[in-house]
């Protein structure tokens, strides 16, 4: 079954990724998990997402369409990635999410991809 790995980071982890004393050390920890995920075949796909200010909500209501800059919640982390992986059942995928770097500092939240009938 394949699980979504969504690694919420801390804005101090946002910062790390540009901080050149600090960017080395995040950069290889995840490139160290990623890795890890593809050498046990358990890899399906993944992406880093750039900063929430980049981000834009869109909303369709009986008025129209409207655009919000950036995030809409006022949250303590947010979703800086995913990794999409198949593994048998929820305890493997736990058990990977919990070696994310995103689980030391942030939140790793595990989903069950929805299989869509037909």
């Amino acid at each position: 079954m394949q699980y979504m790995i969504l690694c919420h980071e801390t804005p101090a982890d946002f910062a790390r990724r540009d901080n050149p004393a600090e960017a080395g050390t995040y950069w290889a920890g995840w490139s160290a998990y990623g890795a890890t995920l593809a050498q046990a075949g358990v890899f399906v796909s993944g992406a880093g997402l750039l900063p929430p200010a980049t981000a834009a909500t869109v909303r369709i209501r009986a008025t129209g369409r409207t655009v919000q800059d950036g995030p809409f919640a006022e949250v303590k982390e947010h979703l800086g990635g995913f990794f999409l992986i198949e593994v048998p059942d929820m305890d493997a995928a736990l058990d990977w999410a919990a070696r994310a770097p995103s689980s030391a500092t942030g939140s790793t939240e595990v989903r069950p991809v929805l299989a869509m009938p037909g």
